[in-house]
């Protein structure tokens, strides 16, 4: 089928990133095969893949598959951490540019409860909101770096992410008002959106205008139920089923994918599942969920 955006898949569907026993057992080829066998043009990087570019670039190319983006981590809130996260940042884009890249998804983890802010433990269980100075560190660090971006053909990307400090609607609105419009942009995720308070499809239609990449992911209900009661953390989130493809849990996607095809979106669209793949087979439930896009667009065709 035809589709109007490039369709890709994220191995996060096979290799867990935030919970490393979810998927270890798969060699990058497999992942790389299965990607392949189903038909997505694209995918991110996976901790799995080969780090060296040659290595990487053969693999990609074997297996027909363009690298769309890997994630960046940022501690931008901390002024003292500018100077060498910009120059981490920098390698990363220049990492990325080889592969014909052109977003880099990125998101700050000063506060969170991703296990990536050196100040706290594993398993948080909530966030530590940024104050004023953390805010205009923050966007100040993202406005170098999406210069950096620009500076090699490709745009920063921010993926609101739940445990994070913008995962909030407040957050995200206060984030798009005060970055500059011309070098950051955002990666609109609808699971994140979901968990985060936001209505997936007004945040879309918000900042359509400021959106350059998508990652599509379902949520389940009773799941996000239980962990705002209960207060889990994210990686207890992702553990107990908390995301999941789309057409698998809570999410309507039809009116998501009707605002893409009205607005002509074109980029990139990426399927994200991160669930544990022993109880949830990957290949499975990309392939449904695969299907379930395309019978919503040749509906909405008709």
């Amino acid at each position: 089928m035809n589709l109007p955006f490039h369709l890709g898949i994220h191995p996060i569907n096979w290799v867990g990133e935030d919970v490393l026993e979810h998927g270890d057992f798969y060699t990058y080829e497999q992942v790389m095969e299965e990607i392949s066998s189903l038909g997505f043009e694209g995918t991110e990087m996976s901790r799995k893949f080969p780090k060296n570019v040659n290595e990487l670039r053969k693999a990609l190319e074997h297996y027909n598959l363009q690298l769309t983006t890997q994630w960046k981590s940022v501690f931008f809130s901390d002024p003292n951490r500018h100077e060498s996260e910009l120059k981490a940042y920098r390698k990363h884009v220049e990492f990325l540019k080889q592969f014909g890249c052109k977003v880099v998804s990125t998101a700050e983890i000063g506060g969170s409860m991703l296990n990536q802010d050196p100040r706290r433990g594993q398993d948080e269980t909530y966030v530590e909101w940024l104050d004023d100075d953390g805010w205009k560190y923050m966007i100040e660090g993202l406005n170098k770096a999406g210069e950096i971006c620009r500076e090699n053909g490709m745009y920063l990307v921010y993926h609101h992410h739940a445990g994070t400090v913008v995962e909030r609607p407040e957050e995200i609105e206060r984030l798009m008002e005060m970055s500059d419009p011309e070098t950051v942009f955002l990666l609109y995720d609808t699971g994140h959106a979901y968990y985060g308070g936001n209505d997936p499809v007004q945040l879309l239609e918000k900042y359509y205008d400021r959106i350059k990449y998508i990652h599509l992911k379902d949520v389940r209900q009773d799941v996000l139920d239980k962990a705002r009661e209960e207060k889990y953390s994210i990686r207890k989130c992702i553990r107990s089923g908390l995301f999941t493809v789309p057409g698998d849990g809570c999410l309507d996607f039809v009116p998501i994918i009707k605002i893409l095809l009205e607005r002509g979106y074109s980029d990139w669209v990426l399927i994200e599942g991160e669930q544990d793949p022993l109880q949830y087979n990957p290949y499975e439930y990309a392939k449904k969920s695969k299907s379930y896009i395309e019978d919503i667009i040749r509906n909405l065709k008709r």
